[in-house]
């Protein structure tokens, strides 16, 4: 992609970053392939930002900010104002600054003085957020706030308000600009239309009475009655003619004596609802349905309903017992009924029944209710430029700071000021950790942060009732003393201090000098562990001899044992343990003559080369993933898109966890209070370096060589030609 724009760019985090010094560099943000931007994505929630200020440029509402929306709200600001560069001075928005040029921005600027007006800042020549937060509470004290939304509370004519709640509680409410549910224009046409539609529908049926209400007013009622025993009746009358049809089917159509049996034995309920799947009463080949004496007593409520106000009106009796004739002229009776209630329309206002219907339509409800809408919508203009103004001091304050945080990450790379993301400070292990971010949930966000390949400690962070979890990158110091259970301190962005516990760490390495000393380290800790797990199994086995030993003393026998004989494979064993002990310590004295031959100074740089050749293979990995820790991960695990390398050199981690230190100054004190008693440790470490440097000179003079005739050790000075032989 060619941009006309010449750009400048910075080197930060293994990456080239794009410099926003001009309004012009903004106003040409859409030309800046994508590429180049640091992120691509972030979230509207979770950042050391007011969400509001995110969340009126997330312009879909979906909860994230990406480039085009970010472009959209660089073009609408910048279209408010004079000159593009107020927006990178951030602060309070000056009124001179807006630009009166077009009606736009005449309306905006007049709205920005008459906010100052009302809050009796008259004259006053910028507004802040905080003045056009005043908005809200305008928008919630007048009825009329310009968003076509009437709120029901707002209706003064109480029987008006009872229609609005009607209309609200069939078509739902619509939520207005001071968060009061309401009604809209479109809600009350669908309302209305649903009236209209339900009259017209119940006109029908006055007009074709004979037909479509053959019982008169009392046929709803009985088609209801009708319509609950339909399908059970038409299972009957089919099982019958089948039974007709072949008496062999008789058994089948009826049920089983085996599905009586389970819950025959169970306490049935007097509904007796076990058997309601069961005909409704016996099946025979006569084709009679009984009506009364048979009935499956789970339908015998709706029988009993149906034959006395469907039977008893059509057929003109009420006989014991339905025919296959009788039910054919009952739903022919209501077949043209039948077809009218499939046509219904405005089924949303049945419940309140046609006569309530009618006297909705016949009213001057929705032509007041409208009337209040329209006056609304008048003050659209008006009210928008209201919301214009907040929106654009919000622009005006946090925009650039935005920009320095998703085009490039100018905040975190600098230092001047914490980047959006950093939540605050932890003080934990005589460190202080800036580069902290707030978490939703550990598990899942350790998932991918663990490529990072930084030592993150995932910390529960509580305060008077509040609750939330950090993840706090360690990039310098050592990890010793990080384990799950230690107790911080967190400091938030506003100051406020949270008691901060660890939960869960992800093991990365810190610095290649902690690195250095990992092997020898894990070699202690091994140690430790063997010795420990020695000692344990020493203490049981001691404990069992003890038991054994009480054990005999109790039963002990008079006579004397027998005594042992010598086992020849013991005695053959035992040889082969001395000769191995005897080759190894051949070989150790073989390596250590070999040292030993060496001048001091020689042998002091071979210990050193041992210490570093143990080291090496830590310290390279450990190199080698300092150079590729990135902040990319952890970010992304939070719903970021980060497009770019966002990596923390050695120097720069630094930079963001410090490590205690004493003030410059400060004068130091080496009395101990309290020290530790003395060790056999040192002493012995003392020991063997003198001994080393003693034996080391006497086998330079021969000494050793002569006392082992010439077994270990150099030769004398005197024994050695110039040529390195032997006289």
């Amino acid at each position: 992609m060619t941009s006309p724009h010449a750009w400048r760019f910075f080197r930060a985090g293994g990456s080239d970053q794009v410099a926003l010094e001009t309004g012009a560099d903004l106003l040409n943000l859409e030309h800046l392939d994508p590429k180049l931007w640091v992120a691509l994505a972030m979230p509207v929630r979770g950042l050391e930002m007011e969400e509001r200020t995110l969340r009126l440029m997330d312009s879909d509402g979906d909860g994230r900010l990406r480039v085009p929306e970010l472009i959209a709200a660089v073009k609408w600001a910048a279209s408010h104002l004079r000159d593009a560069d107020a927006l990178l001075t951030g602060g309070d928005l000056p009124l001179a600054a807006i630009d009166e040029s077009t009606p736009e921005g005449k309306q905006l600027a007049a709205s920005a003085r008459e906010i100052l007006t009302n809050l009796g800042k008259r004259g006053q020549l910028t507004i802040s957020v905080t003045d056009t937060m005043a908005t809200a509470r305008i928008f919630a004290e007048t009825p009329f706030n310009g968003d076509g939304v009437v709120p029901v509370e707002s209706v003064a004519v109480p029987e008006l308000q009872a229609v609005a709640q009607l209309v609200v509680e069939r078509f739902g409410a619509t939520t207005d600009r001071s968060g009061k549910p309401g009604f809209t224009q479109r809600t009350l046409d669908d309302f209305f239309g649903a009236c209209d539609a339900f009259d017209a529908w119940w006109r029908e049926s006055e007009e074709n009475a004979k037909e479509i209400q053959p019982l008169g007013a009392a046929s709803v009622a009985a088609y209801a009655a009708l319509d609950v025993v339909r399908a059970k009746i038409n299972d009957w009358f089919a099982r019958s003619r089948i039974a007709a049809y072949d008496p062999r089917a008789l058994a089948a159509v009826n049920r089983r004596e085996e599905e009586y049996l389970l819950f025959a034995a169970q306490d049935l309920k007097v509904s007796a609802q076990e058997v309601a799947g069961f005909p409704l009463a016996r099946v025979d080949a006569g084709g009679r349905l009984p009506l009364d004496a048979g009935m499956n007593p789970a339908w015998s409520t709706a029988i009993t309903e149906f034959r006395k106000i469907v039977v008893a009106p059509v057929l003109g009796s009420s006989p014991a017992a339905l025919t296959g004739e009788d039910w054919s002229r009952i739903e022919r009776t209501f077949a043209a009924h039948e077809a009218w209630r499939g046509r219904k329309a405005g089924g949303e206002v049945e419940a309140f029944g046609v006569a309530k219907v009618r006297a909705l339509r016949a009213g001057s409800a929705k032509a007041a209710l409208s009337a209040l809408v329209k006056e609304d919508v008048a003050h659209e203009a008006a009210m928008n430029a209201i919301a214009n103004v907040e929106r654009l001091a919000r622009y005006h304050r946090d925009l650039v700071r935005i920009l320095n945080n998703f085009v490039a990450f100018r905040d975190f790379y600098s230092r001047e000021r914490p980047a959006i993301f950093q939540a605050g400070t932890l003080y934990l292990d005589s460190r202080s950790c800036d580069l902290c971010i707030r978490v939703e949930d550990a598990g899942k966000h350790a998932e991918l942060a663990g490529l990072a390949k930084t030592c993150l400690a995932y910390c529960e962070c509580t305060r008077i009732g509040s609750t939330m979890t950090i993840a706090a990158a360690f990039t310098d110091g050592d990890s010793d003393n990080l384990m799950v259970g230690r107790n911080g301190v967190f400091y938030d962005r506003d100051g406020n201090d949270w008691d901060a516990t660890i939960t869960r760490i992800i093991d990365n390495p810190i610095s290649v000098r902690e690195a250095f000393w990992s092997p020898y380290k894990k070699l202690v800790r091994l140690i430790e562990e063997q010795v420990a797990k020695r000692a344990a199994a020493g203490e049981a086995e001691a404990d069992a001899k003890l038991a054994a030993t009480a054990t005999a003393t109790a039963h002990v026998d008079k006579a004397k044992p027998a005594p042992k004989k010598i086992d020849v494979g013991t005695v053959a064993a035992l040889g082969v343990a001395f000769g191995a002990l005897a080759t190894a310590f051949a070989a150790i004295a073989a390596k250590v003559t070999g040292v030993l031959a060496l001048p001091f100074w020689q042998a002091i740089l071979a210990f050193v080369a041992v210490l570093v050749l143990i080291s090496t293979p830590s310290m390279a990995m450990a190199w080698l993933k300092l150079r590729q820790r990135n902040l990319a991960p952890i970010l992304d695990a939070n719903g970021w898109a980060v497009n770019g390398r966002v990596k923390m050199n050695v120097p720069f981690g630094a930079s963001l966890t410090k490590v205690a230190s004493l003030p410059p100054g400060a004068g130091a004190s080496f009395a101990v209070r309290y020290p530790e008693p003395p060790t056999a440790v040192p002493r012995f470490i003392l020991t063997l370096v003198g001994v080393v440097f003693v034996l080391s000179l006497l086998n330079q003079f021969g000494v050793i060589n002569t006392l082992t005739g010439g077994r270990l050790g150099s030769r004398p000075p005197s024994q050695v030609r110039s040529d390195g032989g032997v006289p």
